[in-house]
């Protein structure tokens, strides 16, 4: 697997990851939901982000990140690689580069959550809206050690 900042060119892909990846883990947003953010991350989101893709051996993209600072923004996986260590090579990337993360996770997306603090993060905080100002709740984490 190989970690390569984005290009333009691939924002098609990570928008299909981002969709794939939400319809299978995000059970708790609706499709219209769905719909209200995929715009935004298209064309507000990655393009304001630090966007970085894991790409397998056939060069197509598996999973992206996208960081803000110290601030992990988004994690997404293909559904089809779940389970294979790229998110955790995608954090190990943005720990290199950054140091310490912090990340929001969903609080009805026990998985995400389960990840985050395998990966050393801890429960810093809670909101109970987005950011978006929509009713779902975010944990904040950080790595603190």
């Amino acid at each position: 697997m190989k970690i390569r900042p984005h290009t333009k060119r691939d924002t098609a892909r990570l928008v299909d990851i981002w969709l794939a990846a939400v319809r299978a883990t995000h059970h708790f947003l609706t499709e219209e939901d769905i719909q209200f953010f995929l715009p935004k991350l298209r064309d507000q989101y990655i393009p304001a982000l630090e966007v970085y893709v894991a790409e397998g051996e056939d060069g197509r993209a598996t999973g992206f990140s996208g960081l803000d600072g110290v601030n992990l923004e988004m994690l997404f996986i293909d559904p089809a690689h779940h389970g294979r260590g790229i998110g955790k090579q995608l954090i190990d990337h943005a720990v290199a580069l950054k140091g310490r993360l912090k990340v929001d996770v969903n609080e009805q997306n026990p998985g995400a959550l389960a990840f985050y603090l395998k990966c050393g993060f801890t429960q810093v905080g809670r909101s109970e809206l987005d950011g978006s100002g929509k009713p779902f709740p975010l944990l904040h984490l950080a790595q603190l050690g």
